[in-house]
């Protein structure tokens, strides 16, 4: 096969993978924030570190498992969709807690789409290829998680404030490598892709709500 053809060949499936990725990832946003809103109007309580993590691994691990068939897009909303019912009371918590509640979760919520934005933009623009952060960010994920979990059975507040400020610079990375690898072909599954961005989203929005509400002054 000639090469100009291997390359438009290349470029069509690079340009679907993000095409379909964005279009199910404003998607499952949506349907993640109607399940948050739905989780608050409910008012149902706290879900629980072990729940939301026994939850969130046990759908991911569903949702790779399918990520090659159709069943894989109804995986990716089961998750989002539970991700987001684990959202609704911790944004409930504070809207209540905080006097200004709202605006601290208006704030994180205008922050987090920034931040998505640019960066995005921005690898899709300059072309860079971020593959050399892989490991870097694999190792700093496990890390932050595992401290994470230690600040929250634990009850370490400075601990947590360090692990908020990790994952927003690791999520912000995340999104940096996952657009660039889509844009050189190194992920082809918008399935996976989508999950990875919305996690992204996900931690970076909690983490810049967790900073909000602790620099606010108002307890």
């Amino acid at each position: 096969m000639p090469t100009n053809v291997q390359t438009n060949s290349s470029s069509i499936v690079i340009n679907r993978t993000l095409r379909n990725t964005y279009q199910l990832l404003s998607a499952t946003l949506l349907f993640s924030g109607l399940m948050a809103y739905l989780s608050m109007y409910l008012r149902l309580p706290y879900f629980g570190l072990l729940i939301t993590l026994g939850g969130y691994f046990g759908l991911l691990f569903l949702v790779t498992r399918l990520r090659n068939s159709a069943f894989g897009i109804l995986a990716v909303f089961a998750l989002t969709g539970f991700m987001g019912l684990t959202l609704g009371p911790i944004v409930g918590a504070y809207t209540t807690s905080f006097s200004n509640g709202a605006e601290l979760v208006g704030m994180a919520m205008t922050g987090t789409a920034v931040i998505f934005l640019s960066l995005s933009v921005y690898a899709i623009t300059s072309q860079k290829d971020f593959s050399f952060m892989s490991g870097f960010l694999t190792a700093g994920i496990v890390v932050a998680f595992l401290a994470g979990i230690a600040a929250y059975f634990f009850q370490m507040p400075a601990l947590s404030l360090a692990v908020s400020s990790a994952f927003i610079l690791l999520m912000s990375g995340l999104i940096l490598y996952e657009t660039s690898n889509i844009i050189h072909g190194g992920e082809t599954n918008y399935i996976m892709a989508t999950v990875t961005l919305y996690i992204s989203i996900y931690n970076l929005f909690l983490s810049l709500l967790h900073l909000l509400g602790v620099f606010s002054g108002d307890d």
